[in-house]
């Protein structure tokens, strides 16, 4: 059963694929803010996976959040996401990016309970 207060810290270490430059989202070889949004996603997706029925998965609905400080290459980023609230199949998330105990990131997350064949036959439809 999927609770408020349910949590998961995902981490990663910036290198030149996951820098603005990289990904195209800026001309800095730093931390990427879609990078940084992908990890508190992640963090997201896995602090519920454990509780989903067989078949099921998660997909993001909305992620609202701030980029607050840059982040060097070499430089260990997390990213913890906590369940808010639960309303049936959506799940509302806060999540926070950090490097060190720095706060570099910060938003809440929305994703959806949904049946993976189901989601995925959509798309031949």
């Amino acid at each position: 059963m999927i609770e408020v207060g349910m949590r998961h810290l995902s981490a990663l270490t910036v290198d030149d694929t996951v820098t603005a430059v990289a990904m195209g989202s800026g001309d800095m070889p730093v931390l990427a803010t879609p990078a940084m949004l992908a990890l508190m996603e992640n963090a997201a997706m896995l602090a519920v996976a454990s509780e989903l029925p067989e078949g099921a998965t998660t997909v993001g609905g909305q992620i609202n959040a701030s980029h607050l400080r840059p982040t060097r290459i070499g430089e260990r980023v997390t990213a913890l996401a906590e369940v808010t609230r639960v309303e049936g199949k959506k799940i509302e998330f806060a999540v926070a990016a950090y490097c060190d105990d720095t706060l570099i990131g910060e938003g809440t997350h929305l994703r959806f309970v949904v049946d993976r064949e189901q989601f995925l036959a959509r798309l031949n439809a």
